[in-house]
């Protein structure tokens, strides 16, 4: 059985016996006596006090004093405290520091009793719902801290995926996974730049990839071709948008799904119109295409392909700034010229492991 400790001060040996007395037919009754308010303070730091029954007119500390005390004190201030007191004109003043109850003397102790027990179970239900409350807490930033950990595992597994589809079709053309990588990194660098919050940021971090995924509807002979296109095949070759968006429509319970279907149909729309499939202009093109757009073309432009070599940074850039409000976002791209020391940080975190040798030399022994 819970035990109930009751903390009775009192200057009067008598008062206390006869607090005793009302008790005695309690078994679990702990009852803990004071003889004045620093008495009584002194025991409480080592009890766990149900109830404090307290006299007012006391030597030392009276019970004003400690009222006030205790009831300002967060480690004491909800236990109950009743005053027992010959003068009630009193009692105004311990309500208004706080007292939960009162009692004139002489008490009677059947009603000291029933109060204190009625006060016990107040106090209990109150410490059982804060411990309650607290262990709520404790379960709330736990399972908060695992659903973030499986949110974060979730994010990683799709972003992997996503990685991993990009890098099929551009192992299509001989390109190698690194360019996946640098165009993820480029994007979501100036998305961010751009003034996107970190979720747009981790979005374009992981739909961008799959910006070529339509080059795997695209036959081999087209983005195998060692020479340029002709005017039927980039007519073909220039499917890969629609057949992109078309692999990744219908995905708007997913987010990543969603923007990597809008990256694929129009990365390469132009900003004066002229581009494709849709003919889309300025900003009818989506922010994240607008964006991959810029970075792709770096990219492609700074790294060796199996059909060119690569340019040289200045060429690079001079290429890109003619293409400034014709075909690039004229703001996007000089955020990108201007942050060129980060992109090209990038650009060495991810260099090319050159496979196309090995790769040209399978495709030709089972041709």
């Amino acid at each position: 059985m819970n035990t109930i400790t009751v903390l009775a001060v009192d200057d009067e040996p008598f008062n206390l016996d006869l607090i005793e007395l009302a008790f005695m037919d309690i078994e679990n009754m702990n009852l803990i006596k004071a003889i004045n308010g620093q008495d009584a303070l002194d025991k409480l730091q080592h009890i766990n006090a149900n109830v404090i029954l307290l006299d007012l007119r006391m030597p030392v500390m009276d019970g004003f004093a400690m009222l006030e005390k205790v009831k300002k004190d967060p480690i004491y201030s909800k236990i109950p405290v009743i005053i027992v007191t010959a003068n009630s004109e009193e009692k105004n003043r311990a309500l208004a520091l706080g007292a939960n109850d009162f009692l004139a003397k002489p008490v009677d102790t059947v009603e000291l009793k029933l109060r204190t027990l009625n006060y016990t179970k107040l106090h209990k239900s109150q410490v059982a719902l804060e411990e309650l409350n607290k262990n709520l807490d404790k379960l709330v930033i736990q399972r908060t801290a695992q659903l973030h950990v499986a949110l974060q595992l979730a994010q990683e597994t799709e972003y992997e995926v996503s990685l991993r589809l990009g890098m099929a079709s551009e192992y299509r053309d001989l390109e190698t996974g690194m360019h996946i990588k640098r165009i993820s990194h480029y994007s979501a660098l100036l998305g961010k730049l751009s003034g996107m919050d970190e979720e747009q940021e981790r979005l374009l971090l992981y739909s961008s990839p799959l910006h070529d995924i339509g080059k795997i509807g695209i036959p081999d002979a087209i983005l195998l071709k060692h020479g340029k296109l002709d005017d039927k095949e980039f007519k073909l070759m220039k499917e890969h948008t629609t057949i992109g968006g078309l692999m990744l429509k219908d995905g708007e319970r997913y987010p990543i799904i969603k923007a990597g279907q809008i990256i694929a149909q129009q990365h390469h729309e132009k900003y004066d119109g002229s581009g494709y499939p849709l003919g889309l202009k300025g900003e009818e093109i989506h922010i994240y295409a607008r964006i991959v757009s810029i970075v792709d073309v770096f990219d492609a432009l700074s790294s060796k392909r199996i059909y060119k070599d690569a340019f040289p940074l200045e060429k690079t850039i001079e290429i890109m700034k003619d293409g400034a409000r014709t075909h690039f976002d004229p703001i996007l791209l000089n955020l990108f010229i201007d942050n060129l020391d980060k992109f090209l940080e990038i650009r060495d975190s991810f260099t090319d492991v050159d496979e196309t040798p090995h790769l040209i030399n399978l495709i030709e022994e089972y041709r």
